[in-house]
């Protein structure tokens, strides 16, 4: 109680500085937060896209059917393969004509079928990696018959790299932002030291031990990082609403990952103080 009735009686003594700190923590944790959405929203669109990734392995005119059939047969050993579907050039036409019609004419007037005739590879719900697919059309191409496969492979590769690209930046931008929100949270404890050097003379006098007497600073700089983090989920949130009612639709992030931010604030806080604290204790 003593602890915790001092870090509430220096937010009192300076407000301008602890503001300054949460702050500081808050955009540091802000921008954590966004890239963390838009991180996970890609991650719900990598999922979605994978679950609907098929190899299309197109066949040549001359492909005789019993090739076909042994490609098929060869293709459904795969264990990530779920369902290998015989598309002939007539399918291939009758589809083209449904699912396109602003083409419907030209495929109407033409006397030779331009569409060859293909193998749809579904793979199993989970397992559509991009090693996997990699595999199975290399496997296909192998065939003297194959004249071509296609699973989107330059976007499932844009993808990946944008996800990996959402992680590096999230990591250098916090990492930036913290360390000087933990320089300044530093500064401010600095402050508060010396501004009570006298009274921590005489504690030490009566045998206040360190532990005894660092607790309220480092309680302090915890719930100036716990201030921060609320800062922190409260812009993120309303950036979240803002972007969700005007521009597109997109999904909040797991309520898990709220508390371990709420939970880092503080800890992050807590650490900054303690780093400082030890060093400038010393100077009293």
């Amino acid at each position: 109680m003593y602890a915790l009735r001092e870090a509430i009686a220096a937010f009192r003594r300076a407000p301008v500085l602890t503001g300054l700190s949460s702050a500081m923590v808050g955009l540091a944790l802000f921008v954590v937060g966004l890239f963390s959405l838009a991180a996970h929203n890609l991650e719900l669109a990598l999922a979605a896209i994978e679950e609907r990734v098929e190899v299309v392995v197109y066949l040549r005119d001359d492909a005789r059917q019993s090739e076909i059939d042994l490609l098929l047969e060869e293709l459904s050993r795969f264990e990530e393969v779920r369902l290998v579907t015989y598309v002939s050039k007539r399918d291939a036409l009758e589809r083209a004509r449904s699912e396109l019609p602003e083409f419907g004419e030209l495929f109407m007037d033409a006397e030779v079928n331009p569409l060859p005739q293909s193998l749809e590879v579904e793979i199993r719900s989970g397992e559509s990696s991009l090693e996997v697919v990699s595999r199975i059309a290399e496997s296909a191409e192998g065939y003297p018959f194959v004249e071509d496969s296609q699973y989107g492979r330059e976007w499932v590769d844009r993808l990946f790299a944008l996800r990996r690209i959402g992680f590096a930046s999230t990591a250098v931008l916090g990492g930036a932002f913290g360390l000087v929100a933990a320089l300044i949270i530093g500064a401010a404890l600095r402050i508060a030291i010396f501004a009570r050097r006298e009274e921590i003379l005489v504690m030490r006098l009566v045998g206040a031990t360190s532990g005894f007497i660092l607790r309220p600073f480092l309680l302090e700089g915890a719930l100036a990082g716990l201030g921060g983090a609320l800062i922190a989920w409260a812009i993120t949130y309303g950036t979240y609403r803002g972007v969700y009612a005007y521009l597109f639709e997109i999904a909040w992030v797991p309520g898990w990952w709220v508390g371990v931010g709420l939970l880092a604030g503080g800890l992050f806080g807590a650490i900054s103080s303690g780093f400082a604290i030890r060093r400038h204790l010393r100077e009293v």
